[in-house]
């Protein structure tokens, strides 16, 4: 893909100029720490670089959905830190990230010193694409450089309408790789496995349906798994089924007959008469009354486990239960053992999954971590990304 890139930015000089690094650095936070830094250590190599090469780098991300409200709790002040210790260097911290303070502080920065404004979605305008909260961000650098893959699906004003607005733009070293090794995916080497999971059929009907066509399997689990159940007649129980999307999932199971493409739903259950820490669970093939699905059983792991196994290409995106409660967790681990385990090219996408390979000790036998669940699957269904289109526009712009 023809956009410009960092290392072309370095070779053409960034000393002390000021580069805003949009960076994903969504993280969870427990109790005012960084949960898991998984985001955070994927941004490393593009700021280290920058820094090391005397730039003065500002870096923004958001962190939660405030909605446009500062909401002390989303404060990215506790990332400062653990950026840092990442780094190895001092992250100095804005509580802003537009206005004097901000554009002082990026003033301010040394040679190769590093930067981290306030949450950027503190300001509806980020989300909305405000020309002028935009045009505030870029006033707060020089050179402009994209590094979140995961916002790169939002035209928002750090991901699109402040880039044009820079002297020069590029795609950083995260970006790149993301879009390099989803090229795995787009052009699988066959067979191809997908997994995916999560709550509702209506957050993935686009790439359900684009994958249903394209998969030699796709195995469906967590919570969605329910109303591709009840599309085919079989009892549910309490569980979470999207009525509004029955229809759907029936048009999913036909594409993928119609292309010769199996789809695999969950044959045996996990089920709880309550989705909390503590309730009573038993192991099920039929749901009843009653009682709601919360992780796929152990048969059905084992078969997704074996459809990994003779795979060539997997992309898993999603949960296979309430993965967050650990008695719910376990068709999830297993589902990121049988891809640690596989013989294939394997690309893993969102949070939980991510967490959950982080939480099994088998990301190093990974072959990629999407750090953007969404923005991947927007991408494995041929959309035009925001984020990368804005800097492909610069291709030809500016220098």
């Amino acid at each position: 893909m023809k956009i410009p890139d960092l290392a072309q930015l370095l070779a053409r000089g960034v000393r002390g100029r000021r580069v805003f690094v949009r960076a994903d650095l969504n993280v969870p936070l427990r109790d005012g720490r960084v949960g898991d830094d998984t985001r955070i250590r994927a941004s490393v190599p593009t700021l280290a670089k920058l820094a090391e090469a005397g730039a003065r780098v500002v870096v923004a991300s958001h962190l939660g959905r405030p909605r446009g409200e500062r909401r002390p709790e989303l404060s990215l002040a506790p990332v400062a830190e653990a950026l840092a210790q990442r780094l190895g260097r001092e992250v100095r911290f804005c509580s802003e990230c537009v206005g004097p303070e901000a554009e002082a502080a990026a003033a301010a920065l040394p040679e190769g010193g590093v930067l981290l404004l306030e949450n950027l979605r503190f300001h509806a305008g980020e989300t909305d694409n405000d020309p002028d909260f935009a045009a505030a961000l870029a006033r707060t650098a020089d050179d402009y450089v994209n590094d979140a893959f995961g916002t790169a699906h939002r035209a928002h004003a750090s991901t699109t309408g402040m880039v044009a607005r820079m002297e020069r733009a590029a795609a950083g070293d995260l970006l790149q790789a993301e879009l390099e090794h989803l090229q795995l995916v787009v052009e699988p080497v066959r067979p191809f496995v997908c997994l995916l999971g999560g709550a509702k059929v209506s957050d993935k009907l686009g790439v359900l349906g684009a994958l249903s066509e394209r998969a030699d399997v796709l195995c469906v689990g967590g919570a969605m798994a329910y109303t591709f159940l009840r599309a085919l007649g079989r009892p549910t129980g309490d569980s979470l089924v999207e009525e509004d999307r029955i229809e759907d999932a029936r048009r999913v199971l036909a594409a993928a007959a119609q292309a010769g493409r199996e789809l695999l739903l969950p044959s045996d259950h996990v089920v709880a008469e309550r989705p909390e820490a503590g309730a009573p669970t038993r192991t099920v093939t039929e749901i009843p009354e009653g009682w709601r699905g919360v992780d796929i059983g152990p048969a059905t792991a084992r078969a997704f486990g074996e459809a990994c196994g003779r795979a060539r290409t997997i992309f898993w995106n999603g949960p296979m239960g309430i993965f967050e409660i650990e008695a719910f967790a376990e068709g999830t681990r297993a589902v990121a053992r049988a891809v640690a385990d596989a013989p294939a090219r394997s690309v893993v996408g969102g949070g939980d999954s991510l967490a959950a390979v982080n939480a099994t000790g088998v990301a190093d036998r990974i072959t990629h971590l999407s750090t953007g669940g969404g923005a991947s699957l927007e991408y494995l269904q041929g959309l035009e990304l925001p984020g990368v289109a804005a800097l492909r526009a610069r291709a030809g712009g500016p220098s």
